[in-house]
């Protein structure tokens, strides 16, 4: 006689289904892009010389990666991005957590942080190049330039935030203000920390490939992808924007991993 399961019983048994097709969700959008990217490209709509399908693109990004000089511009560009990165954490991390820990001392600076972080990084490159040149350096001090401003505004930010009934109950035990600063303030600050590290990051690297494409270099994916467009190269220059895109969400996705480890007492 088969046994009858009950209907909790049954609910248990598709669990590990569900959460199977959960995991898959992420790839909805992926499809979806893809496919209205194949249908645009042969229905005709756009001239099949400026835009092929995915699936030639994909091809292209395959070989130029494995046997063309592609690996070479990618390598580029993650040094530059993860040098101006590193500058501005060194700088940021410290000097936001610095200004958040006195109220007045942030407020005296607002005015400037704001400024700067609201004016678009693209605007001040040609600063930057009166000053730097069109050396390798000025593309990562002007990316480090623009992460340092996230960085601090959100690390003063985590600090200035800090929930008060910690702050009371480590001076209720005793704590002096030091320790307050070290064990409470900057520990309360990491999440939103975190959150301008993983934004930093990512302008960091908008800004090198934007720099890539306007300040002379020999080698970068947003060289690349400049120079693909001028010679009507577009199965390479959709290639090198997609490679792009997927070294953000890896470096987006890295961060978030790290902050799941790090500071798993978010939120408790």
């Amino acid at each position: 006689m088969t046994a009858t399961l009950s209907k909790p019983q049954r609910r248990a048994a598709g669990r590990p289904f569900l959460q199977n097709l959960d995991r898959l969700l992420p790839l909805v959008g992926v499809g979806v892009m893809f496919g209205l990217w194949w249908l645009i490209a042969v229905s005709g709509w756009v001239n099949p010389v400026l835009l092929p399908t995915p699936w030639a693109t994909l091809g292209t990004l395959v070989t130029a990666m494995t046997t063309g000089d592609m690996f070479t511009d990618f390598f580029a560009s993650v040094v530059r991005t993860f040098s101006a990165f590193a500058l501005a954490a060194v700088v940021g991390v410290p000097l936001g957590v610095l200004l958040g820990s006195s109220e007045k001392l942030y407020r005296s600076v607002e005015f400037l942080i704001d400024f700067f972080r609201s004016t678009p990084a693209s605007a001040l490159i040609p600063m930057f190049i009166l000053f730097f040149g069109v050396s390798d350096f000025s593309k990562v001090i002007i990316a480090a330039f623009s992460a340092l401003l996230l960085i601090v505004f959100n690390s003063a930010y985590g600090v200035l935030n800090a929930r008060q009934s910690r702050i009371l109950a480590a001076k209720v035990m005793g704590a002096n203000r030091w320790q307050v600063f070290k064990d409470v303030l900057v520990m309360e600050s990491l999440p939103q920390t975190f959150i301008g590290l993983r934004s930093g990051i990512s302008i960091a690297l908008v800004i090198v490939i934007v720099a890539e494409m306007f300040i002379g270099t020999e080698l970068g994916l947003g060289k690349r992808i400049i120079d693909a467009q001028q010679v009507l190269n577009v199965q390479d220059m959709y290639a090198s924007i997609l490679i792009t895109g997927l070294l953000g969400y890896a470096l987006n996705v890295l961060f978030l991993l790290g902050e799941k480890r790090v500071i798993h007492w978010s939120g408790k």
